[in-house]
């Protein structure tokens, strides 16, 4: 029986009360990790840690928006497990569509860019310092979108934040690499997350049908777990000389034009 892909392993992930950072927290524990699970909905992450088991999980309340309370999960995880392997910046807020007329930079784009960008680069800054300081050729992890490489498949500043989130990723690789630190993205395509479903005001079965109407890859259909695993083959070891990349998880749908694909039918 070959041992778990995670064994001994100590992970982050934020965002992790809920959604796609669930999935992740439950296969990550499954694939023998510890898992900090790190949010602000305190009953819901407190849930999953008792579902889990609390000798692999615990939950960190944890507003990336304040760099210090990103600074003190990590200082909790090395004080409660010793060091930190993988951090997985995966919390993030969708946004109200607007149009760029109306939009509100002091409120909506702000904040959008606050969770989005600034608390993904402070999850990065001081996940990073642990491991360039103890030495641990550690694995980070951030959530992206396919709205990270094209436009009009997501609000504007969600767009733009998850276009910065990848170019901050690329830039800092180069960096982190002479440490011995893989530092990647994923991107999916829409998933029937809570998040979702309420920002649309719709249910997951609808949400579902649409995504995979427009996908390219039939006969499946986008969940949170597809986005875990991807998550998950980049925290492991099996994705080792992996660095500045970013994994789509769309069913082709970031590269294949569908205006052309319709009129070809």
């Amino acid at each position: 029986m070959s041992k778990p892909r995670l064994e001994g392993k100590v992970a982050i992930i934020t965002g992790a009360a809920s959604g796609i950072g669930e999935a992740a927290a439950r296969l990550f524990a499954e694939n023998g990790a510890i898992v900090i699970i790190a949010d602000i909905q305190d009953e819901m992450g407190n849930q999953i840690v008792a579902s889990i088991g609390p000798e692999k999980a615990s939950y960190r309340h944890c507003d990336v928006r304040d760099e210090e309370q990103v600074k003190d999960t990590v200082a909790y995880t090395l004080e409660k497990y010793g060091k930190l392997d993988i951090m997985y910046s995966n919390a993030g807020i969708l946004g109200l569509p607007c149009s760029i007329l109306e939009m509100d930079l002091a409120d909506q784009f702000n904040n959008i860019m606050a969770i989005n960008l600034r608390g993904a680069a402070a999850a990065i800054k001081h996940g990073a310092r642990v491991m360039v300081e103890r030495k641990i050729l550690g694995s980070i992890i951030c959530t992206a979108s396919v709205s990270a490489s094209i436009g009009g498949a997501g609000p504007h500043s969600y767009t733009a934040s998850k276009h910065a989130l990848v170019g901050l990723i690329r830039s800092v690789s180069g960096e982190l690499g002479k440490y011995g630190i893989r530092i990647n993205c994923v991107s999916p395509y829409a998933v029937a997350t809570p998040m979702t479903c309420s920002v649309y005001n719709l249910d997951p079965s609808t949400i579902e049908a649409s995504s995979s109407a427009l996908s390219h890859l039939k006969g499946i259909v986008l969940k949170a777990r597809h986005v875990a695993e991807a998550a998950l083959f980049l925290a492991s070891d099996e994705s080792a000389y992996i660095s500045g990349h970013n994994l789509t998880v769309d069913g082709a749908f970031s590269v294949f034009n569908n205006v052309t694909s319709t009129i070809r039918r």
